[in-house]
């Protein structure tokens, strides 16, 4: 069962989730081919100089990228559940209610995961071809929290999505839209080293939200 419920879920979001992988691939593509134009055109030391005494982002382009697939996943997924109240015939499985919501987030965030994952190494590898290690390493630490934003985005869109009664469904969605903003901040590079694992720890615990979402969808709430 657990097999059957796992491949549906892979059947909701396998189109936009490609479609994520590829487009993210293909801006982190273009952001170093700018890069390599600068290089060609102003020359290396130009360019470092812009990054370490200037703070410019050559990876800014990026920064709402895992946000909006964040969000994309989880509207795929999860919108669905909604339409005529199909979530309840989840529910009326015999599993464990919350142990079949807890798979229906493991499959989406997995696959998020290895999205995020792929990008992650795909600029890790570029920033080393082209810049220092030093350079490199503040990069990644910069564009943690805008993956992190990606995960809480998904997490939260589940606890929208699903909520039944509107009145919460707006407090919620007003609350992620103040909360979301935090993993955005500017700042110079790698400026959010120190608060990269609190921002990870709080988005772990986010990530259970769904839950209070679907109690109330399975009380029959409206």
């Amino acid at each position: 069962m657990l097999k059957s419920m796992i491949y549906k879920e892979w059947l909701k979001i396998r189109w936009f989730l490609i479609g994520a992988a590829i487009l993210g691939l293909f801006i982190i593509a273009y952001m170093f081919m700018n890069v390599q134009r600068s290089i060609t055109f102003q020359g290396a030391n130009a360019v470092w100089y812009n990054i370490l005494f200037l703070n410019k982002m050559i990876f800014g382009i990026m920064k709402y990228v895992p946000l909006l697939i964040g969000i994309g996943i989880g509207v795929a997924q999860y919108f669905p559940e909604t339409v005529n109240k199909r979530i309840k015939l989840t529910f009326h499985l015999p599993l464990f209610e919350n142990r079949a919501l807890m798979m229906m987030l493991s499959v989406g965030m997995i696959c998020l995961l290895l999205t995020y994952l792929l990008h992650f190494m795909v600029f890790w590898m570029l920033s080393n071809y082209y810049f220092a290690h030093e350079i490199t390493v503040a990069s990644l630490i910069t564009i943690t929290p805008w993956f992190l934003s990606g995960l809480a985005a998904y997490f939260l869109v589940g606890l929208i999505v699903l909520e039944p009664v509107w009145k919460y469904r707006i407090l919620y969605a007003f609350a992620a839209a103040m909360f979301v903003p935090l993993y955005l901040k500017s700042g110079m590079i790698g400026a959010y080293g120190p608060i990269n694992i609190p921002l990870a720890l709080l988005t772990v615990l986010i990530s259970v939200s769904l839950l209070f979402s679907a109690y109330r969808f399975r009380k029959g709430e409206m």
